[in-house]
């Protein structure tokens, strides 16, 4: 019989050669419609298991798991782990068993347990002087509703032990002396120090609490006079001990108005005398500010504008050629505002107006430039024998040898000087570098190269120097600086701009950026 046969055949023929599977034949051995009945067994006792398990185990029988949670708790408290953040507590434990079967009263004991535990376990930890550990245990007790008795008592001696062990009466005794003496804040033994002592002892002592208050006002009364003498710094170091004792002291807000007041003053006479060109008052009274409260923001803006005003000071006096002067005014520019861009600006045109005086230099006679020159010379000598190497900008050792290199750079004599000076200029850029002083490190860089300095070290010098940068970059971006990270990257690559890691710092600045918008 061929295909067209089947096709044409009697319905049973038709079902067979549709499904041949299930044909008996003596071509279709028994055995091989198995492994289909295989995977189907599997699949049902797979699913009966996971039915009993859900329906039996997890509906029928709940006390199973509660039991198991209340047999690690009791091992939890054997163990003195009462209380973990983990969930592996006793407290939680106990509590997780509550939350189960909220009828059993087994957890509930379970928890009078742990407060009794954690009141013998702060006992312990009060006369071992272990007080952090005293106060955690002290708060759990607490919170577990154990005898409020017997937390005050463990809670009384655990002050009385804080404050030294010395009796409340005696303290307050020596307080008073001292306050009669006008001794209120200096020292262990002063006034409200030792009025402070009582109260974490007797939290509501009358007699300390009123002395604590005159004690504060007369120290306040202090803060004011010295708002009147014009000592802005005293009066704030005097308003913030009196906050730190108590907060809402009546006579606060009063002084605290005064001093916002004589700071605001102060600020107003920094930007005039910036304005009219008083660059270094207009410093001097930013950072009397800055020292109040060193987040001022109108005082930063104010140090950079002063950087940027010494900046173009520099400028002048190098448009004169009067490079001693303009060095002095371009690190005062750089210890201010060194990632200012008007400062880099400035460094960068007081170089090409050395160029034009080097160039004016070479075209002076002959016997004029080596008068110059051993001048000069003479003059970096007596600044070397003062110990003025790398200091006071303009008329240090450096500044001379400097100079003189310009008008006479082929000179054995200007040779032989600026490698006696190579010394200092390296010691003053570690010095530099450890006091993270990076204005002052660069200039001292720039003073290695001028004199000498080889390509190996000053290529090191400048990796050094630029992965100094990205780190200062780095604690930037992760106080949320933004512009100042980027000012940092900025200075790292002119430093160096193969510096290892400015690529990924680079890439996490953007990322920074695109979130923050």
């Amino acid at each position: 019989m061929n295909g067209d046969d089947l096709s044409n055949g009697p319905a049973p023929a038709r079902r067979l050669a549709a499904r041949p599977w299930r044909a008996l034949s003596a071509d279709a051995p028994w055995w091989r419609g198995w492994p289909g009945l295989t995977l189907a067994a599997c699949i049902g006792l797979a699913l009966l298991v996971f039915g009993v398990r859900v329906l039996v185990v997890d509906r029928l029988w709940p006390e199973t798991r509660v039991q198991a949670l209340l047999d690690d708790a009791a091992q939890a408290v054997a163990e003195g782990r009462l209380d973990a953040g983990d969930g592996s507590g006793a407290r939680q434990l106990f509590e997780a068993a509550q939350a189960l079967d909220p009828d059993d009263v087994r957890p509930r004991a379970g928890l009078s347990q742990v407060a009794d535990a954690a009141l013998v376990q702060a006992r312990a930890a009060v006369e071992a002087r272990r007080f952090d550990t005293a106060r955690g245990a002290l708060k759990l007790a607490q919170d577990l509703s154990a005898p409020r008795d017997a937390i005050e008592a463990l809670d009384a001696r655990l002050r009385a032990l804080e404050a030294g062990g010395a009796a409340p009466e005696v303290l307050l005794r020596q307080a008073q002396a001292a306050q009669a003496l006008g001794r209120l804040d200096a020292g262990p033994d002063a006034a409200l120090p030792l009025y402070a002592r009582v109260l974490a002892i007797e939290p509501g002592n009358g007699d300390a609490l009123r002395g604590r208050d005159e004690s504060l006002a007369a120290l306040l009364e202090r803060a004011r006079a010295r708002l009147r003498d014009g000592d802005l710094r005293g009066a704030a170091a005097l308003v913030a001990t009196a906050r730190d004792y108590d907060p809402g002291h009546v006579d606060l807000p009063d002084t605290q108005a005064r001093l916002t007041e004589e700071l605001d003053a102060l600020r107003r006479r920094a930007a005039t005398h910036l304005a009219d060109g008083r660059v270094e008052r207009a410093v001097a009274e930013w950072r009397i500010v800055l020292a109040f409260d060193a987040e001022d923001a109108a005082a930063q803006r104010g140090l950079l504008d002063a950087g940027a005003a010494y900046a173009q000071r520099a400028e002048r006096y190098a448009r004169d050629f009067n490079f001693a002067d303009a060095d002095a005014q371009l690190r005062e520019a750089q210890t201010l505002a060194p990632d200012s861009e008007a400062v880099r600006a400035a460094e960068s045109r007081i170089e090409r107006s050395r160029a034009v005086y080097a160039d004016r230099g070479t075209q002076l006679p002959p016997q004029e430039r080596r008068r110059r020159v051993a001048a000069l010379l003479q003059q970096a000598a007596a600044a070397q024998g003062r110990g003025d190497l790398m200091s006071p900008p303009g008329d240090s050792a450096y500044d001379r040898v400097r100079a003189a290199r310009l008008l006479a750079p082929d000179d054995p004599a200007v040779t032989r000087a600026s490698a006696r000076l190579l010394p200092g200029a390296r010691q003053c850029f570690d010095a530099g570098l450890r006091a993270n002083n990076l204005a002052r490190a660069h200039a001292c860089l720039d003073a290695r190269i001028a004199l000498g300095e080889g390509e190996p070290a000053a290529r090191d010098a400048r990796r050094r120097l630029a992965q100094r940068w990205l780190a200062i970059g780095d604690e930037r971006l992760g106080a949320g600086n933004l512009a100042g990270a980027q000012a940092a990257l900025a200075a790292a690559r002119k430093i160096d701009p193969g510096v290892p890691g400015h690529a990924e710092f680079a890439q996490r600045l953007r990322t920074a950026s695109l979130n923050s918008g």
